[in-house]
């Protein structure tokens, strides 16, 4: 069982929860996921089995595409709809589209992020919302991001509430995004829902359901619903190399520069379609290449 299950998640389920239940579906231990999600969110979470785990920082490293929903007047301390509200201002008047779209724009290219206290993120070895729980304050680092793209969708004046496509780079908290949208709008805001529709080459019309799996597996089928993991690795660049190469590099071996495509960052090298292996700039020695994963 080696290769990418293009996974929906649904709701009311962990990452983790996702992962331990393909483990019993397609009877391997290697099993990772490339993305955390948040148990109310449900959305595209590529699940790499076998070998295929070796790609997962590679595919976790690739843009991330969400619907969401920015609610206005009310803030919560989860910033979404599951936290208990600790702050309210009544919309009198909702934002037009013009003043949603002006703000919108401002958060387009590099932006720094605050990550919700209620968060997997560590802080001294200990995570956020562990912190949160314990009611205990912790200086939270701040992170750049990227929004490659933001667009506001529709308005909804009878929840006070817009819906927004977020083209974004990975670590990217739609929550806050949303929380510090309404801030710039002049109210208190929460993420009233999300869905996360694309990561990397994988979007939502490809992905396989919990309810598809069963029933491939209960015809011992599931391994054809298995993507290639040349797939998880479209977003690199690819350089196709003889068989006298490919033996060198299924052999681990150092190269030289001038073996490698033109590009500074991990490349990948394939013989006839075969994924041999990732490689990238060796730290140390200028004019050479290293492996990063050998297939």
């Amino acid at each position: 069982m080696n290769g990418i299950l293009p996974l929906w998640k649904p709701k009311g389920m962990t990452s983790f929860d996702c992962v331990a239940k393909c483990r019993r579906y397609f009877n391997t231990k290697k099993v990772g996921h490339t993305g955390t999600l948040d148990p109310e969110v449900e959305g595209v979470l590529p699940i790499c089995l076998g070998n295929a785990t070796k790609v997962v920082p590679f595919l976790t490293d690739t843009k991330k595409v969400y619907l969401g929903t920015v609610a206005l007047g009310t803030a919560t301390e989860t910033e979404d709809a599951t936290g208990s509200v600790i702050e309210e201002k009544k919309v009198v008047e909702m934002p037009t589209k013009t003043e949603i779209e002006a703000v919108l724009e401002a958060f387009k290219g590099a932006i720094t992020q605050v990550p919700p206290m209620y968060s997997a993120v560590k802080v001294n070895g200990k995570k956020l919302y562990e912190y949160a729980r314990a009611n205990e304050e912790v200086e939270r680092p701040s992170r750049e991001v990227f929004i490659y793209d933001l667009q506001l969708l529709a308005i909804d004046e009878s929840k006070n509430s817009f819906d927004l496509y977020v083209e974004c780079s990975k670590g990217t908290y739609i929550r806050t995004l949303c929380v510090d949208t309404g801030k710039e709008l002049g109210y208190p805001a929460h993420m009233l829902q999300l869905e996360r529709i694309k990561t990397g080459s994988f979007s939502k019309k490809n992905t396989v359901t919990f309810a598809m799996i069963e029933e491939a597996a209960a015809k011992n089928e599931q391994a054809q619903l298995l993507r290639p993991i040349s797939e998880g690795l479209s977003h690199l660049v690819h350089q196709d190399v003889d068989n006298a190469l490919k033996l060198r590099i299924k052999n681990g071996q150092k190269l030289a520069v001038t073996e490698a495509p033109v590009t500074n960052n991990p490349f990948v090298f394939t013989n006839n379609e075969e994924v041999l292996a990732i490689y990238g700039k060796h730290p140390e020695q200028p004019g050479q290449i290293k492996p990063l994963r050998v297939f």
